[in-house]
């Protein structure tokens, strides 16, 4: 079983990702909070595999809840939920340690989907958001290069699909090698380019 807890300030959204995970075998919601602050208690205290943590909340916002947990347990998969449109929050979740996005519109088979990817190591996120992302990284740094030098052609050829949101599982089927193989090769792009997590290295792909 992924346990799971939920946190944001909105009741409707919380019963509605409550009712999702419910209806799944392989889910249990542990807990919810509605701030920062009880998330970051109940945390400690339910020891969670996967919190969907919302970014805006009064009070104790999911970033710095974020931050929060994981300085406690590291090994917690934290999945930031987002709207459209709110770039502010973006970063600075990625920094506190958020390893994957989605927007709250998402269709429900995605969310599902993002929790199970979180749970597994993987790091989930919307294309939309990575795009934005991207975006920003890339004004940011207008003009430099990628820096792919000391990557194998077959790194460069992950990272790439890593960089368009490719699931390790999707990534196997398109390049026709093993899931095992293709986590060998993320873990040594992680370590090439000094990136923290999947989110980070799709950035420096594209040039963040």
């Amino acid at each position: 079983m992924i346990r799971v807890l939920l946190v944001d300030d909105q009741h409707l959204i919380r019963a509605g990702l409550r009712m999702l995970c419910d209806a799944q075998p392989d889910l249990e919601v542990v807990g919810e909070a509605d701030n920062g602050r009880d998330a970051v208690a109940l945390a400690a205290r339910l020891r969670p595999d996967v919190v969907v943590m919302d970014l805006r909340m009064p009070g104790v916002d999911g970033i710095t809840a974020t931050s929060r947990i994981l300085a406690d347990r590291p090994a917690t998969r934290i999945m930031a939920l987002t709207t459209f449109g709110d770039d502010d929050h973006l970063y600075p979740a990625l920094t506190a340690g958020a390893c994957g996005f989605l927007l709250k519109d998402a269709p429900p088979a995605d969310l599902l989907a993002g929790v199970r990817r979180a749970a597994a190591g993987d790091s989930p996120f919307s294309p939309d958001v990575l795009r934005r992302l991207v975006e920003r990284a890339v004004h940011a740094r207008a003009g430099a290069p990628r820096r792919t030098a000391g990557l194998t052609a077959r790194e460069r050829d992950v990272l790439d699909l890593v960089a368009d949101g490719l699931s390790n599982t999707e990534i196997a089927d398109r390049l026709h090698i093993g899931v095992t193989t293709v986590k060998t090769h993320i873990t040594s792009l992680m370590t090439k380019t000094g990136s923290a997590n999947r989110v980070r290295l799709a950035l420096w792909a594209r040039g963040g």
